[in-house]
């Protein structure tokens, strides 16, 4: 059984068992050891991995996927418009997600154990501002300040590439590094399943079926609209207005690579399929795509950005915290350079996620209330990422006049996808 399928036979498995163990709320035997003794301690234990991940993860991608952008061989023109965009499309898409949280609020009414949780230390707009910079890097680390740690990241990695060849031993170090600490995620992950049945176990043995339901489907259909919003009217847009394109043929073009990204729910994995669809499909050249396929892979997140948009407000929302509009822009500013770090495997968008809220000041342990559901976002916003990273390639090629205009427009090539996902 893959590891997407195990996770929602134990979601649903939880859901089930919580149900029934409602019905004997107020059995202590049962409430004290079983739903706040061991479904309590296995979540808590799954969230603290989480929790545990999220520096080390962020420092040392992030670190690697600047170091590897930054390279001097590749700065020019199609650094500077494909980085630029891929912050563009990944701030709309933030944008976008904090909008429709805040019309729709899908988190009012639901149920979670502080209700009056309130975030602390809100700081106004000019303090957001001058704590971007760390004074104490270590320090940043230890307190989990995401934004600082991001632009520490950042400039780490922009030193690595100019210090030559002490620069390419520390970078070295720090590639090896982050194979281990993706190690460490796909170990985590493994536990994935046990974890989401103890959290949604406890949940719904907690509170009625109805009240959590209600808040949770909201939250389900509000993430997915967002991100085919995205999709069909930012990239849409963008590809007409930067390139002068039909997105129609763009999005034909593109079925097959968001096909498989929706099954794997990995950009990384989809690499492959996304590069013969922008060739063979869309006419792009390899000299473009060879360098801002693998670049988008790193850094450019738009659904896991949007996922994060509206989780977040979401979590706010069912804690009934106002947040200010300086948080507003701490959550855009931490989750687009976030995005950079952002490996193009399953599910590590939550802890991502973790560092967002740490950075706002919300419980971490909230994820446990959309966590059952989120592999079932996975794959849309997986197959959302890898649209973003083709629509940007495309704009950049058509700039370049590194694209095969009579292939793009070719409607025999859309038509046959046969052997593409091979």
């Amino acid at each position: 059984m893959n590891l997407s399928l195990k996770i929602l036979v134990f979601m649903v498995a939880g859901a089930v068992v919580g149900t029934i163990l409602h019905q004997f709320s107020g059995n202590s035997f049962i409430d004290n050891n079983i739903v706040n003794g061991l479904f309590h301690v296995g979540g808590s234990w799954f969230i603290n991995a989480l929790k545990m991940l999220m520096v080390p993860l962020v420092l040392v991608s992030l670190v690697v996927g600047v170091s590897s952008l930054a390279d001097p061989s590749k700065l020019g023109r199609l650094s500077y418009k494909s980085v630029g965009l891929y912050l563009l499309t990944t701030a709309i898409a933030l944008i976008l997600a904090l909008l429709l949280a805040g019309i729709f609020q899908p988190g009012a009414g639901m149920p979670v154990g502080e209700v009056n949780f309130d975030a602390k230390n809100k700081p106004p707009l000019t303090d957001v501002l001058i704590n971007i910079i760390p004074t104490n890097p270590f320090g940043a680390m230890v307190k989990a300040n995401m934004l600082q740690i991001i632009v520490f990241a950042i400039l780490l990695g922009l030193a690595i590439t100019f210090s030559g060849e002490a620069g390419k031993r520390i970078g070295n170090w720090f590639k090896d590094a982050n194979a281990v600490v993706m190690a460490i995620v796909n170990i985590v992950m493994k536990f994935a399943p046990y974890g989401v049945f103890f959290l949604i176990a406890k949940t719904f043995a907690t509170f009625p079926f109805s009240d959590i339901a209600g808040s949770l489907g909201k939250y389900f259909v509000l993430v997915i609209g967002g991100l085919i919003l995205h999709a069909l009217l930012t990239y849409s847009s963008l590809i007409m207005l930067f390139a002068r394109l039909n997105p129609i043929n763009f999005f034909k073009g593109m079925w097959p690579a968001m096909l498989t990204a929706f099954g794997t729910s990995s950009s990384n994995a989809t690499l492959p399929v996304t590069m013969r669809c922008v060739e063979k499909n869309l006419g792009v050249h390899k000299n473009t795509y060879s360098f801002t396929l693998p670049l988008g892979a790193t850094v450019n997140m738009d659904g896991t950005a949007i996922m994060q948009g509206i989780a977040t407000l979401f979590i706010a929302q069912a804690y009934s915290v106002d947040l200010t509009m300086a948080q507003m822009l701490t959550i855009i500013l931490t989750a687009t350079l976030a995005s950079i770090g952002t490996a193009g495997v399953p599910s590590v968008g939550l802890i991502l996620l973790a560092g967002v809220l740490t950075q706002v000041n919300l419980p971490v342990e909230a994820i446990g209330m959309i966590l059952g559901i989120d592999r079932l976002l996975d794959m849309t916003r997986t197959a959302v990422n890898i649209t973003g990273d083709a629509a940007v390639t495309t704009i950049v090629a058509k700039s370049e006049g590194e694209i095969d205009l009579d292939v793009y427009n070719d409607p025999r090539v859309h038509s046959n996808f046969e052997d593409q996902t091979n």
